[in-house]
């Protein structure tokens, strides 16, 4: 039984590493248990760490769930200087998606469904 997942990325300066996903998640760490090390709970039992290394080549992506995809992207463009990402849909998918890279090259997407009871509803835990 799979009862908790972390995801790791690797960056190479974890003060620069930790403050661009600090940025990303809007948010302080949930735990630095020591130096060159950073995580996140991302949802219940869902947790990002972030470790000083070598990066991994094309890791991920990362995809994390968001209620505007538009604004979102718009506040990453900003705040992060990522570069413009092209936001995906299909009819038979019910959600739309984009995927960019962190500064070391780790892939992270969102993505946001199209349905408000469904955003509703995940964001209450249904």
């Amino acid at each position: 039984m799979i009862y908790e997942v972390t995801f790791q990325v690797r960056v190479t300066d974890i003060t620069e590493g930790k403050g661009w996903y600090q940025t990303l998640l809007s948010r302080e760490p949930d735990f630095v248990p020591h130096e060159g090390f950073a995580e996140w709970e991302l949802i219940p039992k869902c947790w990002l760490q972030v470790a000083e290394g070598t990066p991994a080549e094309s890791s991920g992506p990362l995809r994390l769930g968001v209620m505007n995809i538009e604004a979102e992207r718009e506040r990453l463009v900003k705040e992060l200087k990522i570069d413009i990402f092209k936001i995906y849909e299909r009819p038979e998918v019910p959600v739309k998606w984009g995927t960019f890279s962190d500064p070391w090259g780790n892939q992270i997407g969102l993505f946001e469904y199209l349905s408000e009871l469904e955003k509703v509803g995940k964001m209450n835990g249904v």
